[in-house]
């Protein structure tokens, strides 16, 4: 066993059913589900709202909308992003040194400013946003490292870096003054031309980190045990750039400086191979034992605008992982579409910030890239119902699903859920395991539950109270008509 598998492999298994304690479960892929009947997976694309940042500062050119970060500190939100004055710059591309580490803030993650920082000269003036300028900049991505054994010094952390310098930690106290943690890079291997990001993972009492390289043309030999799920492996035609594809790996540290030897993420074997030009993975908000990840999908090989100089379009897709390696692709089709906006089919579009904000008790938020290389580029916000990418969902001739057997803890089960005015759910509880839905908790006993909440309480004849469960084995039936429930929890009242 690896020493990166022995980090993983400090996550809790659950060998007696399905143990989710009180967390919330969302309905993402299969791990919860059992049998469905007439319901299936349904993923739910997140709704475009305002434009966040508009880069429209002289140093803030038309590739400024790439590789971005943004988090809640505690006091405010920040949004970290890369500009590139491009019509200065004497070099061209990643190596520029043109490019700049650009700050804003808000106060509810909606309405954004750029703070006049007074830290890097432009032109001139050091009236500006800028943190840090130089090639470095190009990729550079801070987070709010919440290890409860973090110094103050090092409070904010971030990566930087490509295949000539490797990626290169750093710190900072208050997230705008950066020095280098050490002159050696903590990774050396892989592409890291993209945005390489990390982040401290509590399942693991560990960082993670998430960076890029290409994938060879090899047959994978090495698997996890469960067999379901396999390394990239990649077809005989390599990519224009003749080196692989772009895919992910993933390496995790208990100090941030030592970090555990690369692997690849993994997928099931029926997977296609597809580009992934970033990665954006991060702990769910809320439901920490999940990882999301929204990978801008890169088709290299597709030109659909004339007047774009550049080939390449791309949309941004939706996946999960339990354990930070294995990643779920249930959902092969696009989560962010290009839109009637021709500029939004031209290359390198789509591309989603590191981070997703809780702007309210009811909304997620994400940022995504729009108009990349034009003289509009921007960064646009997304709202997610919250915990709501994906849903069990039943058409309105009904279906139902079984969940796989769980070790019940709390005392009543609360819905996330959405219906029609003419839909409804019912769900019954099966015990111990038996196979017979418990008396008194039948589907037939359960109080019709439509609407569109986020936390319904769910009662049996009045009676929410389940605390005769509370550490036994039971599986729910849900019976469902128009009706897309996203998760579950079991809670205390």
């Amino acid at each position: 066993m690896s020493k990166q598998e022995s980090i993983q492999s400090e996550r809790p298994t659950d060998t007696d059913g399905i143990n989710i304690g009180g967390r919330p479960e969302l309905f993402v892929d299969h791990y919860l589900i059992d049998q469905m009947y007439g319901t299936q997976l349904k993923l739910h694309a997140p709704v475009k709202k305002e434009i966040a940042i508009a880069f429209d500062q002289p140093w803030e050119g038309p590739g400024s909308s790439a590789y971005n970060s943004v988090f809640f500190d505690g006091e405010k939100y920040r949004l970290y992003y890369r500009a590139c004055a491009q019509k200065t710059a004497k070099e061209k591309g990643d190596l520029s040194t043109a490019q700049y580490t650009c700050l804003a803030l808000s106060d509810d993650g909606i309405h954004w400013e750029k703070p006049e920082l007074g830290l890097v000269e432009f032109e001139g003036s050091t009236k500006n946003n800028i943190l840090l300028s130089g090639i470095m900049s190009h990729n550079f991505s801070p987070f709010l490292d919440t290890n409860p054994a973090c110094a103050p010094e090092a409070r904010y952390k971030a990566v930087a870096g490509h295949i000539s310098t490797g990626l290169v930690a750093y710190q900072s106290a208050d997230g705008i003054h950066w020095s280098k943690m050490q002159e050696e890079p903590i990774i050396r291997d892989g592409a890291l031309d993209s945005q390489n990001l990390c982040f401290y993972d509590p399942n693991i009492d560990g960082y993670q980190c998430y960076s890029r390289y290409f994938a060879r043309p090899i047959d994978w030999e090495s698997e996890p045990q469960d067999g379901e799920f396999r390394e990239v492996s990649v077809p005989d035609t390599l990519d224009d750039l003749g080196v692989g594809i772009r895919a992910i790996q993933n390496t995790c540290s208990k100090d941030f400086l030592h970090w555990q030897p690369l692997r690849a993420n993994c997928y099931q074997h029926h997977i296609p191979l597809e580009h992934f030009y970033t990665n954006a993975t991060f702990l769910c908000p809320g439901a920490e034992q999940l990882y999301i990840s929204m990978p801008m999908r890169f088709m290299y090989d597709r030109h659909k605008v004339a007047s774009c100089p550049f080939p390449g379009v791309s949309d941004g897709v939706f996946m999960t992982s339990r354990d930070g390696v294995r990643f779920d692709r249930t959902f092969l089709e696009g989560w962010l579409r290009p839109e009637l906006d021709e500029r939004c089919w031209t290359q390198r579009n789509y591309i989603t910030a590191w981070g997703m904000l809780e702007t309210s008790a009811e909304e997620f938020s994400i940022f995504v890239n729009e108009h990349y290389e034009w003289d509009d580029a921007c960064l646009r916000r997304y709202a997610i119902r919250r915990h709501g990418f994906a849903s069990v969902h039943a058409p309105y001739a009904g279906g139902s699903f079984v969940t796989k057997l769980f070790r019940f803890t709390g005392n009543q089960l609360t819905l996330n859920y959405a219906t029609s005015a003419a839909g409804g759910i019912r769900v019954g509880i099966i015990g111990d395991g038996t196979g017979w839905p418990a008396s008194d908790f039948a589907v037939e006993d359960c109080d019709l539950i439509y609407g569109n909440e986020l936390n319904r309480v769910v009662s049996w004849r009045g009676n929410s109270n389940l605390s005769r469960f509370e550490g036994k084995m039971i599986r729910l039936k849900f019976e469902m008509k128009d009706a897309d429930l996203f998760a579950l929890q079991f809670a205390q009242a």
